[in-house]
């Protein structure tokens, strides 16, 4: 009966489109990544460094990365970031009209996940900040959730930073996930992703903290926005909060160029895929 049961709710309930599918996949990746990482960023801030330090901070958005793509890897392929997303649909991996879809529940999924690490830390955000929530000052608050320059960052600095760590995060994906390299064993891929995570983070974090992913920042950013740190998130460092935007977009796009036209394009036999639909042969890719 119970059986029963179980098949009538699947019938009734499981939706029947793929992209259906695959953005309710990508919205809880993201989440997930959110949820983990920004939170090893807020318990570190809100303890006054009594309970994280930057070391915690890289495992948490590496564990995080590595559990969104266990989250929805087998289902969209775990990108939860747009500019994998546009990597994959340069090297014609993803149809292009998927494309707004997994923008979207990338954006909507790091808004929730931003609210949720406030909503665990409300008291403490009370505590820490004594009710008054910014972005400078001894007591901000607004880091926790976005990426914002170091003093000595300049705009282009900070341009090139984010083009050259996501470039290397898109670089390093496309070899783990290419059936014609070494490669990852199957069900693996998502640790060798968030060790990519953390050697990024312990070399590349000096500047801004290595966003390197618009959806984990921008949707952030937007919640803090409209949570109570206004629009000075967006002010703040001359407008600060593009870069962090435009600049993982073209790393993504570059690094997708270089890695098939120096090693994909060399492969000794390769396999057309009209539609890999990161099911596949490009299961359980992700971002940071």
């Amino acid at each position: 009966m119970e059986v029963q049961h179980k098949r009538s709710m699947r019938q009734h309930c499981a939706l029947k489109h793929g992209i259906f599918k695959e953005f309710l996949a990508e919205f809880l990746g993201t989440f997930v990544l959110v949820l983990f990482g920004c939170g090893s960023v807020a318990q570190t801030v809100l303890s006054r460094n009594t309970l994280g330090e930057p070391l915690t901070v890289h495992i948490g958005f590496s564990v995080g990365l590595t559990m969104a793509a266990y989250v929805a890897g087998g289902v969209s392929g775990g990108h939860v970031n747009p500019a994998v997303s546009l990597a994959m649909v340069i090297l014609g991996k993803l149809k292009i009209w998927k494309f707004p879809f997994y923008v979207i529940a990338q954006f909507l999924g790091a808004f929730a996940g931003a609210a949720a690490v406030f909503g665990l830390y409300y008291d403490a955000f009370m505590d820490f900040t004594n009710g008054i929530l910014s972005v400078t000052g001894i007591n901000a608050t607004g880091h926790i959730f976005a990426s914002y320059p170091a003093r000595h960052l300049s705009v282009l600095g900070g341009f090139i930073d984010q083009v050259v760590g996501t470039g290397m995060l898109v670089l390093c994906i496309l070899a783990i996930i290419d059936g014609g390299n070494i490669g990852a064993p199957k069900g693996v891929e998502p640790l060798a992703i968030g060790l990519i995570i953390m050697a990024i983070g312990v070399s590349m974090g000096l500047n801004c903290g290595y966003p390197l992913n618009p959806a984990r920042d921008l949707g952030p950013r937007l919640f803090t926005a409209v949570a109570g740190w206004g629009m000075e998130v967006f002010s703040t460092a001359d407008y600060w909060w593009w870069i962090p935007v435009a600049g993982p977009m073209v790393g993504g796009v570059v690094a997708a160029v270089i890695y098939y036209l120096l090693i994909e394009l060399h492969h000794p036999q390769e396999e057309d895929d009209e539609d890999s639909s990161l099911k596949d042969k490009y299961e359980m890719i992700t971002m940071s």
